[in-house]
């Protein structure tokens, strides 16, 4: 950390240069949703396309080893990047959510039970919501929901009031993908394990703007996508330690995950083989590898840090601006480039079609987490998400269509 700046401008404008769809007559601010790409990330994809191709895992012919080589380099290329303690913890799925839903079904109903209890924070997205709704009525395990904070986080001392002798699972998200608040996941994920819980963390939010150690964290599976950090869409990871991966059955059935198949039955390949059925996503995993390459060589030092300045820069010239209402802490460094707000008299799908006219891309609705919005007295929000290529010209743009949709209203000075 320690960038001044004008380091940082200049930083982001070499940046910018290589992310051929970003330019300087809009503003894309929908990172949450998804990233844009970089062009080491699109060359990576096309040149695996050209000169790589072949089906992973199944042929002894050269192409297919170099396929297989380059599938699996990707998967110690994610190893190392989440510090994760061995390669057959990396298990390679299309996105956070079938991560999750991996993680329920074959975690979940297999060693859950009737009195079992699941902890779930009110402010999960659906992904993490929905399959342990669906765990619990499978297995008649009983879900409880954590509430947040004045500040829109889930504490020590709230899980610590919930959490029980019959509690074997909670599932907290890392950063908030509508307030951009931060959970203290390793303190959380302590607390379980001192009541013999098995802790989850969904990780979609945070491990594409900030340094995620699953070591430290001491969580016991995490889920992120691809595509929000800077990677193809289609391509996602699951990491789970490696005495719970080997006592789940697999969450899909067919080709490449079987060790011998007989009229019978089957026996399953080794990890993380037995989670990925069928014909992988060699080309998504060597986007993704291209992806935290970028990303290294970017530096998380400056990634935080960069995030961090356009936050607070776009947080104090909203806060300036009459009727407009920002959801959450009203620390801009808890946002963590994630700026949720509504408009006095404008609906927030009213404020995105208006914004989208005047080059501002922004993102309307419940983000895929309507309780949480239920539970904020709101029925939608509209919200404008960061990256680190984003720049000053784009929240000025932002913050002067927001000047005229109040113009429009006829709020006056």
């Amino acid at each position: 950390m320690g960038y001044t700046l004008e380091e940082l401008k200049n930083i982001g404008a070499s940046l910018r240069k290589d992310f051929p769809i970003i330019n300087d007559s809009a503003s894309y601010l929908d990172n949450s949703a998804t990233s844009q790409k970089p062009r080491q990330v699109i060359e990576a994809v096309k040149n695996y396309y050209e000169e790589s191709n072949a089906n992973p895992l199944r042929g002894l012919y050269d192409l297919s080893v170099k396929a297989t080589d380059a599938y699996e380099d990707a998967r110690e290329a994610v190893r190392k990047f989440i510090n994760a303690g061995k390669i057959s913890e990396i298990v390679f799925t299309r996105n956070a959510t079938e991560s999750l839903n991996l993680i329920a079904n074959s975690y979940g109903k297999a060693f859950l039970k009737e009195g079992d209890e699941i902890l779930v924070s009110i402010m999960e997205h659906h992904s993490n919501m929905l399959p342990w709704q669906e765990v619990a009525k499978a297995t008649g395990a009983k879900i409880k929901y954590l509430d947040i904070d004045e500040n829109g986080a889930i504490t020590v001392d709230v899980l610590a009031k919930a959490i029980t002798k019959n509690t074997k699972l909670v599932a907290i998200t890392q950063v908030s993908n509508v307030l951009g608040i931060k959970n203290d996941i390793k303190a959380l994920a302590k607390l379980a394990h001192e009541n013999g819980a098995v802790f989850v963390c969904d990780g979609a939010q945070s491990v594409p703007h900030m340094k995620v150690d699953v070591k430290d964290l001491d969580v016991d599976f995490l889920a992120f996508s691809g595509h929000k950090m800077l990677a193809p869409m289609g391509i996602g990871v699951l990491y789970g330690k490696e005495e719970l991966l080997e006592k789940m059955p697999p969450f899909l059935y067919g080709g490449e995950m079987i060790e011998y198949v007989t009229l019978e039955g089957a026996t399953y390949a080794e990890l993380p083989h037995k989670f990925e059925a069928g014909t992988v996503n060699a080309s998504g995993a060597v986007g993704l590898h291209a992806a935290i390459d970028y990303m290294n060589k970017v530096g998380f030092d400056y990634i935080e840090e960069r995030e961090n300045q356009l936050t607070a820069y776009a947080f104090e010239k909203m806060k300036a601006i009459p009727h407009v209402n920002i959801v959450g802490s009203q620390d801009p460094a808890d946002h963590h480039g994630i700026l949720t707000f509504t408009i006095d008299g404008c609906h927030p799908h009213d404020v995105s079609e208006i914004m989208n006219s005047l080059d501002v891309m922004v993102r309307a609705g419940h983000h895929c987490a309507q309780p949480l919005t239920k539970y904020l007295g709101l029925n939608s929000t509209t919200r404008a998400s960061l990256g680190f290529y984003n720049n000053e010209a784009d929240i000025d743009r932002f913050i002067d269509a927001l000047s005229q949709i109040r113009g429009k209203l006829g709020y006056g000075e």
